[in-house]
């Protein structure tokens, strides 16, 4: 038996907005890309999650890696989230709750998703997180979301993708039973997460802190390998640039939907954007032992960071 909770269909599949190439960063990262399309794919909107986006921070070594919080999940969509325990084969905790009408997030190794064909299908081993949706146990077949769609898999890559690990994955259960779908509720909603994250954004500005701890870092980065560099970008010019960027698709949302005014607020954003991928280029030639001097786009993308908090402050409140 096929079990296809949404019945969907890879081929045909249409990602969200969110993810369309014209965007300056196209991904954000794999739990935060998978919740977008999730949520799409349930047909809730998934832009009015993204309050979180503005209370992220530089936390010494790293930019905030976001995730859609459970709380507010269930607060905005009623989608209930939570661990389980896995405590028998994985795909048979898949199928029972897929026949019973819900969904698990499971953690898995990247090296049998053929959707990261090029990145590390095949190449190497690394955990990431997906929500299968389709399963069909004797043709092999797994339909899943995962990063910017929704995909499917089969053959040895289903077997692989469903061996047993030497240590259990974490698991998440998405009920789906109770979910709102008000647009008033929702906006009214999405408000209060902009205050509440507001008011849990960084005291001190994190792009000046990152900006520091840079300085010291790039003198590390000449003498190591291209693949150390990768890692160092994504986890702070990167994650930095694209929360910047979900952030003014957020607020454009905010505009659309609370009275308009907000424009000014999403354009700094957006610009922040732009200039945290110039600045990763920038960070490749000087990790190759050449010239670039990092400190203007980091006053830059500082200043419109403080700018567009500055213009939600008067908004929604401090």
């Amino acid at each position: 038996m096929t079990l296809n909770l949404l019945g969907l269909d890879a081929a045909t599949y249409q990602p969200h907005p969110l993810h369309a190439s014209e965007r300056t960063w196209t991904e954000t990262n794999c739990y935060v890309d998978l919740w977008i399309e999730l949520l799409h794919a349930l047909g809730l909107e998934p832009l009015a999650g993204c309050a979180f986006t503005l209370s992220a921070d530089f936390e010494g070594d790293q930019w905030s890696f976001i995730k859609f919080p459970l709380e507010d999940l269930r607060a905005l969509y009623g989608l209930d989230v939570a661990e389980i325990a896995v405590w028998r084969p994985v795909i048979d905790h898949v199928a029972e709750h897929l026949s019973a009408g819900r969904l698990l997030t499971v953690e898995v190794d990247s090296w049998f998703l053929p959707d990261t064909r090029g990145v590390s299908y095949r190449i190497k081993h690394v955990k990431s997180s997906i929500v299968p949706q389709l399963l069909d146990r004797a043709g092999k077949r797994l339909g899943y979301f995962h990063n910017a769609g929704y995909f499917e898999l089969g053959g040895d890559d289903f077997d692989g993708v469903f061996a047993t690990p030497a240590l259990p994955p974490y698991v998440e259960l998405v009920k789906v039973d109770q979910v709102e779908r008000d647009q008033q509720t929702l906006v009214e909603r999405a408000i209060g997460l902009t205050r509440a994250h507001l008011a849990r954004r960084p005291v001190e500005n994190p792009v000046v802190r990152m900006g520091e701890r840079m300085e010291v870092d790039l003198e590390w980065l000449v003498d190591r390998d291209l693949e150390d560099f990768h890692d160092y970008a994504f986890v702070t010019v990167r994650q930095c640039g694209s929360t910047a960027e979900l952030a003014a698709s957020f607020v454009d949302w905010l505009d659309e939907h609370d009275g308009g005014g907000l424009g000014p607020v999403a354009e700094r954003f957006r610009a922040m954007a732009g200039t945290a991928k110039a600045l990763q280029f920038g960070l490749a030639r000087r990790a190759r032992g050449r010239g670039y001097d990092a400190k203007e786009p980091v006053r830059q993308m500082a200043a419109d960071l403080e700018a567009a908090m500055a213009g939600l402050v008067v908004r929604y409140g401090d």
